[in-house]
């Protein structure tokens, strides 16, 4: 067969440039697009701080439990403020501390350095969204519509926003396949607010189908390593003040701030059988989603723990046989995670536990409003029901004092949600491997 001429030879290379440009012009469009949006929000950001009133709410509590701690107190039960004892980790005291300096506990400087935050924390979410490309690039300005987030950062400075953004940024390391280091930062976030522990379960999972045992005991023990020398003023000198009140798992919230369950009646609200009920709902889902949608692809989760188990047992073997660089080349269970299994496993796991959540207050929308419109169009509604339900969920989130019709209307919306991602079909979770052809192999 005569070769192909190279006028014929460099017309194809056009012409596969000119098939591919459409799509690099959609993403560098996603990219402009998600630039302006950033600017633009900026200008708001700038424009509510300026003319929207303060809210004090937390900020004077924060302070004072910062002077304490400033001032040499290192037991817990001792740090108070006017909404009553210090409940978060000691990263909480070094960050406010810091805010402190730089704003000499001033509201307005403060609110500043809040909206230079939000911005960062939007920016990377739109990374985040745009590394997936799961929304149509017009849909990413849902991001940015939200009233309650905008006061919760700019007019409330909740040491949810600190979390969050930290969160985000450990999720970012992630989708590089940094493991390691999205759990170093991981655990930084919990070291601010406990809430972020909600996505420890899909996290475990997803660390061990990206690494062997040895490497998600280490990721591990870097996480702890984290809380305990962020935690060791207070562990030296008053472990169990520290333990108990920095991480105590059963505070009973108080009825009135509950924006979720307010049609619960407070007898009930504040029950011990209604908190285990949650819990038991939550685990139950919580394996649910694990077994039929995130391990589907590995049949699921039972059969991929055993396979992991399997696994550690043939190293072992092999240990015993061969040297540990043999071995290593030998066999490994080590994958690379896909980065949308990665953002739809760990959204899809932190929106379970806000479904079961004892109680929602109004700062807490921020723990999951980042990931409402991914999680909607990763559910197979059309794009009207999308919108509607990311709107309800925004004004339910809106009204003050909630009622028993916002709180009721709030659950249904989760549990449509819930039910779009349980229809959802499960996305192959690992990153395709090319093949010597050419093409990629499943």
């Amino acid at each position: 067969m005569a070769a192909p001429s190279p006028t014929t030879e460099l017309e194809s290379r056009q012409s596969e440039r000119d098939s591919s440009s459409p799509i690099k012009l959609l993403r560098n469009r996603k990219a402009a697009f998600a630039s302006a949006l950033l600017l633009a929000d900026a200008v708001l950001v700038s424009l509510v701080i300026a003319y929207v009133p303060y809210t004090k709410i937390d900020w004077d509590a924060y302070m004072s439990q910062v002077s304490g701690f400033l001032g040499g107190e290192r037991d817990y039960g001792n740090l108070k403020g006017d909404t009553g004892p210090l409940v978060y980790p000691a990263g909480f005291l070094y960050v406010y501390s810091a805010i402190q300096f730089l704003t000499g506990g001033e509201v307005y400087p403060a609110q500043i350095l809040f909206g230079i935050l939000y911005i960062i924390n939007l920016g990377i979410v739109f990374f985040i969204y745009v590394k997936t490309d799961v929304l149509p690039w017009w849909a990413l300005s849902l991001l940015c519509l939200s009233k309650r987030v905008h006061s919760i950062f700019v007019l409330r400075l909740f040491n949810d926003c600190f979390a969050t953004m930290l969160l985000h940024t450990s999720m970012v390391a992630l989708l590089s396949q940094k493991w390691h280091v999205g759990l170093i930062i991981f655990s930084t976030a919990v070291s601010i607010k406990m809430n972020i522990l909600l996505y420890a379960p899909p996290l475990l999972l997803l660390m061990l189908k990206a690494m062997d045992i040895f490497g998600v005991v280490s990721a591990l023990a870097c996480a702890a390593l984290v809380q305990i020398l962020l935690g060791l003023p207070f562990l030296l000198s008053y472990p169990v003040a520290y333990i108990s009140g920095a991480f105590n798992l059963g505070r009973i919230f108080i009825h009135f701030w509950s924006v979720n369950f307010k049609f619960v009646p407070e007898p009930v609200f504040v029950s011990k059988g209604f908190a285990v009920s949650l819990l038991v709902v939550h685990l139950v889902l919580l394996f649910s989603f694990a077994h039929y949608r995130w391990c589907k692809h590995e049949g699921g989760l039972l059969n991929f723990l055993h396979s992991k188990f399997l696994f550690l047992k043939l190293k072992f073997s092999l240990l015993s046989s061969f040297s540990r660089r043999n071995s290593q080349s030998i066999c490994t269970s080590s994958k690379v995670i896909s980065q949308e299994h990665i953002v739809t496993t760990m959204f899809a796991g932190n929106f379970v536990g806000i479904v079961c959540a004892r109680s929602l207050h109004y700062q807490f929308y921020s723990w999951y409003f980042y990931s409402l419109p991914y999680l909607l169009w990763r559910t197979p509604f059309p794009t009207l029901l999308r919108i509607i339900l990311l709107v309800g969920a925004e004004v339910c989130w809106n009204i003050y004092p909630s009622n028993i019709i916002s709180s009721v209307l709030l659950l249904c919306l989760h549990l449509i949600i819930l039910w779009g991602l349980w229809c959802a079909p499960p996305e192959y979770p690992y990153v395709k491997a090319e093949s010597s052809s050419g093409k990629k192999e499943e």
